[in-house]
């Protein structure tokens, strides 16, 4: 269906006069612009890192929301703590601060990444970001890429979470909407085996 979808569009659109077509759901998103970069840095948010490499994650590259180094998911291990977000996202706005709080108190242990995740809006992610106090390192997913990846069950909508172990596993997904720093720590020591 979807490719007689795109067979249609583009015959309208070189009908209307127009020679090219995207395919559906794909975004020219740019998440890393001067202004971009000036709203990442008064916000204090860190710079994303590639991992040590072994991970199980799809080999899928993501830019650094508001600039920065792109990061290989493969690259990642944990233990870990991914949290997907987007700026017109209630449940994002209210668990923000709880990951905030938890990557300030334990982030020396479980590392805390991001994902701004089917959001084509990265200034108003960024804002959000600034608003809830998240400086944990961010990447960008306009385009919803880790839904087409195998092994992943992530579904189309915000927040959600995966723990990766200490050898780059995914040991759990969950949808999100925590509250506090208490829900957090208490998934992160259940599924990831720690004592914070």
């Amino acid at each position: 269906m979807t490719r007689t979808l795109t067979a249609l569009l583009a015959v309208l659109m070189l009908l209307a006069g127009c020679d090219e077509v995207e395919e559906p759901g794909k975004t020219d998103v740019d998440v890393d612009t001067a202004e971009l970069r000036q709203l990442k840095d008064q916000a204090g948010i860190e710079d994303c890192a590639e991992g040590q490499g072994g991970g199980s994650l799809p080999a899928v590259t993501l830019p650094c929301l508001g600039g920065g180094p792109s990061v290989d998911l493969s690259s990642l291990r944990g233990p870990m703590v991914i949290n997907t977000w987007a700026s017109n996202c209630g449940p994002c706005r209210k668990e923000m601060p709880a990951l905030q709080e938890f990557y300030a108190e334990y982030g020396d242990r479980v590392a805390v990444l991001g994902i701004d995740f089917l959001d084509v809006q990265p200034g108003a992610a960024l804002a959000l970001a600034r608003d809830t106090g998240a400086t944990y390192p961010s990447l960008a997913d306009p385009e919803g890429l880790l839904l087409e990846q195998d092994g992943l069950r992530l579904a189309n909508g915000n927040p959600q979470f995966l723990l990766l172990d200490s050898e780059g596993e995914v040991v759990h997904q969950q949808a999100g909407g925590l509250d506090d720093i208490d829900e957090v720590l208490a998934m992160v020591n259940e599924h990831l085996g720690l004592d914070l």
